[in-house]
């Protein structure tokens, strides 16, 4: 939990990826929704995972491409989050509070893969 602490995009994947599991056990318990919150669970938790394996890449490359796919992972689990909130599953206070922590993430990882690239030039 250390490293997390000094690395704010790791410590807003991991804090994210709580939510995640959190909204999907609401959602199993309270709404009785297994498939669409099985998928949410697996693309919003990988995301920090992603991160997790970019803050111990070997090299840049390794790096952006760890970001790059975390970021892929951020865009599916929007995907999800839409099937959930347009399917009355969630309500729009519920869709709206993960969604602007979802893309708070997205913009941090974006910023970091556009710096990365850059200073490689």
């Amino acid at each position: 939990m250390t490293e997390a602490k000094n690395n704010v995009v790791l410590e807003k994947s991991l804090d994210f990826a709580l939510r995640i599991v959190k909204l999907c056990h609401y959602l199993n318990e309270t709404k009785r929704e297994y498939v669409l919150s099985k998928e949410l669970l697996v693309s919003g938790t990988s995301i920090g995972k992603h991160v997790k394996a970019a803050v111990g890449a070997e090299n840049r490359d390794v790096f952006v491409s760890e970001f790059g796919v975390a970021r892929r992972r951020a865009l599916e689990t929007e995907y999800w989050l839409l099937v959930l909130f347009h399917g009355e599953i969630l309500s729009e206070t519920e869709y709206r509070s993960i969604e602007a922590d979802r893309l708070e993430l997205v913009k941090m990882i974006s910023s970091i893969i556009s710096s990365s690239r850059g200073s490689r030039n």
